[in-house]
């Protein structure tokens, strides 16, 4: 079992940058894939990005592939999502989940979920 808190969410200017992290507790967070998804106002919770267990694997939605890093570091059981360049269009809240690493995009797969946190990115 893992319990998730993220932070690192803010207002910023289109173009700005942020680092989201997600602190870990818990058993076995080595073991777990780690997601990156978000929610906009009357809409549905989307894939951002994910990282496997060991950190080697990354994947992104295409909206921001080049734009936002995802990485983890298990020594401090926690992974970040980078984020730069960012538009209007990221405004969301930032859900941090865990899950056993299969479907990655899939939000349906992953077993533990933070409470979000707010970014907001005008124009």
């Amino acid at each position: 079992q893992v319990q998730l808190v993220e932070s690192g969410g803010g207002l910023v200017q289109a173009g700005d940058s942020l680092r989201l992290s997600c602190a870990a507790s818990g058993r076995s967070f080595s073991s777990y894939a780690m997601g990156w998804f978000r929610q906009a106002p009357g809409k549905e919770r989307e894939f951002v990005a994910a990282i496997g267990s060991s950190g080697t694997s990354t994947y992104y939605t295409d909206s921001v592939k080049g734009r936002f890093t995802i990485s983890r570091d298990n020594a401090k059981n926690t992974v970040y999502l980078q984020m730069n360049s960012l538009k209007p269009e990221d405004t969301a809240v930032y859900y941090c989940a865990a899950g056993p690493g299969y479907c990655y995009t899939d939000v349906r797969r992953y077993n533990y979920w933070g409470q979000g946190t707010q970014v907001t990115v005008s124009s």
